[in-house]
């Protein structure tokens, strides 16, 4: 690891100063994978700036229709949260089954989108709960917010601040994890809201996405058996030494099912 000046600002900011001031800053949120990747000398960034100390990017909030998650919630707290719990019990499953426990009481959700692995478990929340990340600048929908592999819109001096998730009628998510890592080798999220089926896909492709054929087999009868005879397109999926596309494509299907049991469908 290369040495690097850290800072521990108090507000948010501070913090935008700090970015503003140094020479090739890194935002430092849980660290599950900035820290690892600075031991492998992968990246040498001039300064770390952890925003661990700011009050204003912690907590939840229930605000009626929709679920406000600051930006370093820990996947723990997601996941026993009791307005969580009660309002999307999905999502709290979701963050639940992230990793282990020394990953889920150190990573963060605004770290998990912003870094937005391909294998990891929340951009299908965030695609299938049409959350809006907000950060210290401006809203961003979901769908405008992960844009490729390891990439999002985020400017470069941009700080994610949480995350408004819409509350569905009811919701659940599949995953077939990688049993070292616990990543998504796939993962699904279904979610029924009153005039819609959202449904993303996750650790199948080099980004999360929507499945358009599954939402619309799903929007006029929620079952699992909506969903026999589907098949999803192993084109643009990932092979690797996990699973080629084509098991992919099978492991789409059956996780959807297997989420719209779980949620009652």
């Amino acid at each position: 690891m290369y040495e690097f000046n850290y800072h521990r600002p108090g507000t948010l900011e501070e913090a935008k100063k700090m970015l503003s001031a140094s020479e090739d800053p890194k935002i430092i949120a849980g660290g599950m994978t900035l820290l690892p990747t600075m031991k492998f000398r992968l990246a040498r960034p001039s300064d770390l700036i952890d925003l661990g100390n700011i009050s204003k990017l912690h907590g939840i909030r229930d605000d009626g229709d929709s679920l406000f998650i600051a930006a370093m919630t820990i996947h723990a707290e997601v996941a026993s949260n009791e307005l969580v719990r009660a309002g999307i019990p999905a999502l709290a499953e979701l963050a639940g089954n992230i990793g282990d426990p020394q990953v889920r009481n150190r990573g963060t959700l605004g770290g998990s989108i912003a870094n937005n692995d391909p294998a990891a478990d929340y951009p299908a929340a965030l695609l299938a709960l049409d959350a809006v990340v907000q950060t210290d600048k401006r809203s961003i929908p979901s769908e405008r917010f992960l844009s490729g592999m390891f990439e999002t819109a985020l400017q470069s001096d941009e700080i994610v601040t949480g995350v408004t998730f819409s509350r569905p009628k009811r919701a659940a998510y599949a995953k077939f994890p990688n049993p070292a890592s616990r990543y998504a080798i796939a993962g699904v999220m279904v979610a029924e809201y009153a005039d819609s089926v959202r449904v993303a896909v996750t650790g199948a492709a080099a980004c999360a996405f929507r499945a358009a054929e599954l939402e619309q087999a799903l929007s006029s009868d929620f079952s699992a058996a909506a969903l026999d005879g589907l098949e999803i397109d192993a084109g643009e999926l990932n092979s690797d030494l996990h699973a080629s596309p084509e098991y992919r494509a099978h492991l789409v299907i059956l996780l959807a099912k297997r989420a719209v049991a779980a949620a009652g469908g």
